[in-house]
C-alpha cells in the first residue's frame, strides 16, 4: 500500500466512522472539544474518543441557544448535535477552557440527551505547586465517575497500556512532523492535516498501525530536490479547514509547523509508564505546550513560537484565530510585539465558520509571501 492509499483510507466521513466503530466494537463513542481532554484515561475506559471540530452545515438552530458572539466551533458543534448528526455520542466531556465552552456544557447537559456528561475543571495556570495535586485529582475524579457511569473498573494495567498507545501514536506523529519540517515537498499539507484529523477520531490501535505505515514509505522516499519555496509557521487555535494548507501551497509556500491545538500541541509530550499512571497523565498535560486557556509564565507562549520558527527555519507567521475567540485575541498584541522585535514577520486572519474566502485569503496569503 502506497503513502496516498494510506493516507485516503484516513479520508473517511467521521461520524459514519464513529458510528460503525460502535456497532462492530459494541463499544461507547464519548466526545469531546479540546486538546485538554485526557483522551488516555477515554481509550483506557474502552471508549472511542471522538473530538468535535464544529460544522460544515449551515447553522439553523444553535443560535438560538447561544450569543451572537460566540465562536463557530461552539456554535457549529452545537448545531451538529441539535441536527442529529451526533446521536452516536454516548456522552461528552468538557475541559473547562473559555467562557463559551463552558456554556456550551451546561446547554449540552440540558439540550442533548447523551447518557455521560463531565465537567473537566483544570487549572488555569499550571507552573503553581498546587498544580499537579488538582490536577490528579480531577483526573481521579473523571476517572471514577466514568467507572460508576460504566460499572466498570479502569485498572493500572489498562491506563499503562493506553498511554503506551497514546506514546506510540506521537512518536509516529514527531516523526512525521520532524520529516515534513525537513522535507515539506514528500508530503502536501492537506494531507498532514487529514492525518491528524484521523488520530483525533480512528480508532488509535487501527490509526497507529496505518500511520507506522506512512511514516516508513515517506522515510524511504528517494531524495528530491529541496523545497524552495517560503516557510510558513501556523500559529492559532482549531485548523478545521485543510483547504488552508493548499492555499498556502499554492502561493508558494509551505506550512512547517502549526503552533494550533489540532497540531503540535495536540501531539506533543509523552506519558511515563512507571508508577501512578494518573499523575503520570496529569504530568503530561501539565508539562505540554500551553494554549491561551492556560498559563505557564507570562511569555512562555512567545518564546515557543520564536523557537518553533528558528528551529524549522521558518520565514513568517500566520495566525489562524476563529473569529470571537477571546483567549487568542487576548495572547495576540503581546506575541506580534515579540515576533516584531525578533525580526519575524506575521500576518493575521480571522476565520468565521467553515465558509472562508478563498478568493481572500489566497490573494492575502500571495501578498504576504511576495512580501517575504
Amino acid at each position: 500500500m502506497n503513502v496516498s492509499v494510506m493516507i485516503d483510507s484516513l479520508k473517511q466521513e467521521p461520524a459514519t466512522y464513529a458510528a460503525e466503530w460502535k456497532q462492530s466494537h459494541a463499544g461507547k463513542v464519548v466526545g469531546y472539544m479540546c486538546s485538554y481532554a485526557p483522551e488516555e484515561i477515554l481509550w483506557a475506559a474502552g471508549f472511542l474518543p471522538f473530538r468535535l471540530l464544529g460544522t460544515r452545515y449551515a447553522i439553523e438552530q444553535a443560535d438560538a441557544h447561544l450569543q451572537s458572539y460566540c465562536c463557530s466551533l461552539v456554535r457549529g458543534s452545537l448545531e451538529e448535535a441539535l441536527a442529529g448528526r451526533l446521536d452516536f455520542l454516548d456522552g461528552m466531556i468538557f475541559p473547562h477552557t473559555c467562557d463559551s465552552i463552558q456554556r456550551l456544557s451546561d446547554i449540552w447537559r440540558m439540550r442533548i440527551q447523551n447518557h455521560f456528561h463531565a465537567d473537566v475543571l483544570l487549572p488555569a495556570k499550571l507552573d503553581t505547586d498546587s498544580t499537579r495535586e488538582y490536577l490528579v485529582a480531577t483526573f481521579r475524579k473523571l476517572l471514577t465517575d466514568i467507572e460508576n457511569w460504566q460499572e466498570r473498573r479502569i485498572t493500572k494495567e489498562l491506563l499503562r497500556k493506553a498511554a503506551d498507545r497514546y506514546n506510540d501514536i506521537r512518536f509516529h506523529m514527531n516523526t512525521l512532523y520532524t520529516l515534513r519540517q525537513t522535507h515539506p515537498e514528500r508530503i502536501a499539507g492537506s494531507d498532514f492535516h487529514a492525518i491528524i484529523q484521523a488520530s483525533m477520531w480512528m480508532d488509535r490501535d487501527e490509526f497507529c498501525r496505518i500511520l507506522s505505515g506512512i511514516v516508513e514509505e515517506l522515510k524511504a522516499m528517494p531524495t528530491a530536490a529541496p523545497f524552495s519555496g517560503k516557510r510558513i509557521v501556523l500559529s492559532g487555535s482549531v485548523c478545521n479547514m485543510p483547504d488552508i494548507y493548499g492555499m498556502i501551497e499554492s502561493a508558494g509556500a509551505a506550512v512547517v509547523a502549526e503552533d494550533v491545538c489540532t497540531g503540535d500541541r495536540f501531539f506533543q509530550g509523552n506519558i511515563a509508564v512507571k508508577g501512578d499512571m494518573v499523575e503520570n497523565i496529569a504530568k503530561r498535560y501539565i508539562h505540554r505546550i500551553v494554549c491561551p486557556a492556560k498559563h505557564h509564565g507570562l511569555f512562555s507562549r512567545g518564546n515557543h513560537l520564536i523557537q518553533t520558527v528558528r528551529e524549522t527555519r521558518g520565514d513568517g507567521v500566520i495566525f489562524l484565530f476563529l473569529k470571537f475567540c477571546d483567549p487568542h485575541g487576548f495572547d495576540y498584541p503581546y506575541l506580534k510585539d515579540m515576533l516584531d522585535q525578533e525580526g519575524i514577520p506575521s500576518m493575521l486572519s480571522e476565520i468565521e465558520d467553515r465558509n472562508l474566502s478563498e478568493g481572500q485569503f489566497k490573494t492575502r496569503c500571495e501578498a504576504f509571501i511576495e512580501m517575504l
